[in-house]
């Protein structure tokens, strides 16, 4: 049961979605807000029905207009939701939660080796013509994210483009950013990054991009050493029906999503205490 402000200041009480922040999960954020305004108004609705607004959007997929009307208004939610990324609420959030979760796992606090990867999605029709393309490899037209995590495969840096950009290419943006947030400076990667990249990554970042390249005997799937962190975040991200499409219209919009997709995985994992497990499958036989 969750409560929200309503008319004359009285509360309300709601029924919770999944998507909600637990009490624990909230304590981890709210102290990483910025501060409210000292404009003398006091805000309309809790930080924290905006923030779950924000995460039932990630998670059930709907557009902004189709909020439930017991959370914040649409216009409320996105007005937060634009300032706080233009603010870098997000990067702190991943940034501070990363440390966390790597202490309570053992690890350091900093990373200081990483794993980059690709993933091309479609794109529906609010996606522009300018920032979408097609990626003849997939046979996809859409976008195309690149993902920087470390290696527990907690997301450290984020870039959307069109999905005709090249893996060599695109990917300069990504370690680039990975290189200026973070202390990686070795980054694992597959055959799709090879070539050029890594001269580059080597002489402009001062960083080793290695090359996680398939077993030359191998035959069908099989799970390759470091590489499969990175592609479990992917399919974490995309677990959230959001980021299993492109809806924005703007690329910048997407990467802000897929960190705040991030941001509820990670907090989920602090509280929890682990990572998720896939519930073991169950066989029947008949009788």
């Amino acid at each position: 049961m969750c409560c929200r402000g309503g008319q004359g200041g009285a509360v309300v009480a709601r029924r919770g979605y999944p998507s909600d922040l637990t009490d624990a999960q909230w304590a981890l954020i709210e102290p990483l807000l910025p501060e409210p305004s000292t404009d003398g108004r006091r805000e309309k609705h809790p930080r924290r029905e905006i923030v779950n607004a924000i995460l039932y959007v990630v998670r059930s997929g709907c557009p902004w207009r189709y909020l439930p009307a017991d959370l914040p208004p649409w216009q409320t939610v996105y007005w937060y939701f634009t300032r706080w990324e233009e603010a870098g609420v997000t990067e702190k959030l991943l940034t501070t939660l990363r440390v966390k979760a790597r202490v309570q796992q053992g690890r350091q606090p900093d990373p200081s080796a990483g794993i980059i990867d690709s993933q091309t999605v479609k794109g529906a029709d609010t996606v522009g013509r300018d920032s979408r393309g097609y990626d003849a490899g997939k046979k996809v037209n859409g976008r195309k994210r690149f993902i920087v995590t470390d290696t527990l495969g907690l997301l450290v840096a984020v870039t959307v483009l069109a999905a005709s950009w090249q893996d060599r290419d695109g990917a300069k943006t990504a370690l680039l950013g990975a290189y200026m947030i973070s202390p990686i400076r070795h980054v694992y990667a597959d055959q799709g990054f090879a070539g050029r990249l890594v001269d580059w990554t080597r002489d402009t970042l001062r960083t080793t991009l290695e090359i996680v390249r398939k077993p030359a005997e191998q035959r069908g799937f099989a799970v390759h050493p470091r590489r499969w962190v990175v592609e479990r975040t992917l399919a974490w991200l995309t677990a959230c029906r959001r980021l299993a499409r492109d809806y924005e219209r703007h690329p910048a919009i997407s990467a802000a999503l897929i960190r705040w997709a991030a941001i509820a995985g990670i907090t989920r994992r602090i509280t929890r205490g682990q990572p998720a497990r896939r519930q073991p499958r169950r066989t029947f036989t008949r009788t």
